[in-house]
């Protein structure tokens, strides 16, 4: 399994039924292949840079995972079918994949926080 990172925009006017149905279908399609899902970390409406078939904002959504290229290719294939989907990008970070590693980051960032809050 390799560590891999997707960025999906989904339209505004799916709202959030269509994005967390989106996001159910991604899960489906990485754990259908024996791949983990290891953080879902929506970043909200935002303004795109430029409008996307006449859309000028989209919610964005990072999944971290590991999955077999087989699983991404045909996620990739469902997001370019899904018109709620206005663009994704993946973008393989390893060729090894630890669940661990990808919250370790997250824990490290919050501890200094605790630190300068005393």
């Amino acid at each position: 399994m390799r560590h891999y990172e997707t960025i999906v925009i989904v339209t505004q006017g799916a709202g959030e039924e269509g994005l967390n149905a989106v996001i159910d279908r991604a899960r489906e399609i990485i754990e259908g292949d024996g791949g983990a899902l290891a953080l879902i970390d929506k970043w909200g409406l935002r303004k795109l840079a430029y409008p996307i078939r006449k859309e000028p904002h989209g919610n964005y959504v990072r999944l971290e995972y590991g999955a077999v290229p087989a699983a991404v290719k045909e996620l990739e294939r469902v997001l370019r079918i899904d018109d709620r989907c206005l663009k994704f990008l993946t973008v393989k970070l390893n060729d090894h994949f630890d669940p661990a590693a990808v919250n370790a980051p997250a824990e490290k960032e919050e501890a200094p926080e605790a630190e300068t809050a005393d």
